[in-house]
């Protein structure tokens, strides 16, 4: 397996079934115990690692295929930044809400996810995540205490 096949497969849990998707993103869950900053900085490194693997692996016409969960990653860390602090509860609701988002694609994923290439490919995940990450704290907002 070429590494950048290894970076778009996640080392190959992209290839699990069902929902290599939900794979993807549980793979990164215990990096909410990095902290924020180490997430948010996960996400970056995903995101730029992601877009290089997909402008390796797919070409411009190819919509994003299931196996492809560097996208998801980056994402997941994002929505993982917005947690003040590692909780199960806070945790599995920071995962609920980036894969409710990821699948629903409600716009402006759903935008992001028409574009084309590599750019596309990552941005409707990176968008996913960011407005999980909003969500998460503006629960933490309205109920502190509840997820952290």
């Amino acid at each position: 397996m070429t590494p950048a096949l290894l970076v778009a497969t996640l080392g190959g849990v992209g290839r699990l079934r069902p929902g290599p998707g939900t794979w993807g993103s549980a793979l990164i869950l215990p990096a909410a115990w990095l902290g924020p900053l180490a997430c948010l900085v996960l996400a970056m490194v995903f995101a730029v690692a992601g877009w290089w693997a997909a402008r390796e692996v797919l070409d411009d016409e190819t919509e994003d295929p299931g196996w492809f969960v560097a996208d998801e990653a980056a994402g997941m860390a994002l929505t993982l930044a917005a947690l003040p602090a590692a909780t199960l509860p806070g945790v599995l609701l920071a995962f609920a809400l980036f894969r409710l988002l990821d699948i629903a694609k409600p716009w402006p994923v759903s935008w992001a996810d028409r574009q084309p290439g590599a750019f596309g490919v990552m941005l409707d995940d990176v968008i996913a995540g960011a407005l999980a990450a909003i969500a998460l704290l503006a629960f933490h907002a309205l109920l502190p205490g509840v997820i952290a």
